[in-house]
């Protein structure tokens, strides 16, 4: 269990990162943590990280076609859509719009 809350706390360290008005995707994470596989596992501690001090901006984190697929983890299944949208990003039918315009690579953006 002490390997699977490890990984998660490296999850949280990189999600914390993400810039107002940027997203990622659960294999972006996986694959700059060098565990390219691990993309549900990331998902796993998105739904885990809103009791996490300090914050973790999960809403930030979507699936690979820029999908809120994890929004029914918030308080409501409307929050998600709502903070994303109040830093500026469109969102149609739980869908990103302009999903590249608005994607972070943490393995581009950061340096290991």
């Amino acid at each position: 269990m002490k390997q699977h809350e490890d990984f998660f706390q490296l999850v949280y360290q990189v999600v914390r990162l993400i810039p107002k008005g940027r997203v990622t995707n659960y294999g972006a994470i996986a694959k700059y943590l060098g565990s390219a596989r691990s993309s549900r596992m990331v998902g796993w501690a998105m739904n885990a990280a809103h009791n996490q001090k300090p914050k973790v901006p999960a809403h930030r984190v979507v699936n690979r076609n820029g999908e809120l697929t994890g929004k029914h983890h918030f308080e409501t299944p409307f929050l998600m859509q709502e903070l994303l949208e109040k830093e500026g990003i469109k969102i149609v039918k739980d869908k990103i719009q302009n999903f590249d315009k608005h994607f972070w690579s943490p393995t581009k953006e950061l340096e290991l």
